[in-house]
């Protein structure tokens, strides 16, 4: 049997709300009852769920995003916040033993964490992938860890991103150079 577990990826205020400071918009909020519906069944199953989500201090000069985007998810602040009805599953569930809310300072979940240590204690092999942005933070967590010998599922109708041109390049590559099975639709 493959253990799986769910990757909730930057599912935030900063990155889906209309006054989000690095926002996605309409595409990033069209996908919340979907986002919110799979992370609550993966919980409700017992299933490990990790919310990897990005984190930033205001005056970090050294970030290398400092000169590709503008200051986001910043500590201690509201664009922080989990989105929408995703904030509700996590408060309902927080205390849950399954559930694992994840600092990032890069694009991959993998990167300057302790993921991977995480996942191997538990037996994961199987990795399903929501979030945003899908042609960059959920590909970049895609490809470590597929790198790192993960399975991946990635939900069509849980990911989006600022463009359809990089979310369509990405959802292809998910498919085609990682071998990731990618779900249309109600999964799970």
């Amino acid at each position: 049997m493959m253990n799986k577990a769910l990757i909730n990826i930057d599912y935030t205020f900063d990155f889906a709300a209309v006054e989000g400071r690095l926002s996605c918009g309409e595409k990033g909020q069209l996908i919340e009852r979907e986002v919110s519906s799979i992370t609550e069944k993966f919980i409700q199953n017992g299933d490990f769920t990790v919310f990897a989500i990005d984190v930033h201090q205001l005056e970090d000069n050294f970030h290398p995003e400092k000169a590709l985007f503008p200051p986001h998810n910043i500590r201690d602040t509201a664009g922080r916040n989990l989105f929408g009805s995703l904030g509700e599953v996590y408060e309902r569930n927080k205390q849950s033993q399954h559930i694992y809310y994840l600092d990032k300072t890069r694009y991959s979940a993998f990167a300057g964490t302790d993921l991977e240590l995480k996942l191997r204690e538990r037996g994961i092999t199987e990795l399903h992938l929501i979030g945003l942005c899908t042609d960059i933070c959920v590909l970049h967590t895609a490809v470590d860890a597929y790198n790192k010998g993960f399975s991946l599922v990635v939900y069509e109708d849980a990911v989006a991103s600022f463009s359809q041109q990089g979310h369509d390049w990405a959802l292809q590559h998910f498919k085609t150079a990682l071998g990731a099975t990618i779900i249309k639709g109600k999964g799970v």
